[in-house]
């Protein structure tokens, strides 16, 4: 049940922000095991100009960046998992976006369960419901 937020330089493109959701959705179900028909995505877009790296803008420095945001619940996840979280999102964001700045970013939040959820439910309630109905 993550979100996801993410923006990237460029003008916006329809086609681009699917395959950035679906690359995006895709390698959060594999390497942290989240439930891809509960992950939701935004993307957002930002002219190259206004972003800067280093002090200059991406346009001048003539490639593209991304910033990946993600909540998830705290300890679901291994330090392992994350780190090859973050190198596949590199990774996927060079081949979306044709080259990206070594300045680009991806933050993957641990949140507390009780304080973290969707549909007006935390996933501590999810999962102490589940334990019940389990027993």
């Amino acid at each position: 049940m993550p979100i996801i937020n993410i923006s990237v330089t460029g003008k916006p493109d329809a086609k681009l922000s699917a395959a950035i959701a679906r690359e995006a959705t895709e390698i959060t179900a594999t390497l942290l095991r989240k439930d891809p028909t509960i992950t939701a995505v935004a993307v957002n877009y930002i002219d190259p100009q206004h972003w800067f790296a280093g002090g200059k803008s991406l346009a001048e420095h003539g490639t593209n960046t991304f910033w990946l945001d993600i909540k998830v619940v705290d300890g679901a996840n291994t330090k392992l998992e994350l780190e090859a979280y973050l190198k596949a999102i590199f990774e996927a964001f060079g081949q979306l976006l044709g080259g990206v700045h070594e300045e680009s970013y991806a933050f993957v939040h641990e949140v507390p369960a009780a304080a973290y959820g969707y549909g007006g439910k935390s996933q501590e309630f999810r999962f102490i419901s589940g334990r019940l109905k389990a027993a």
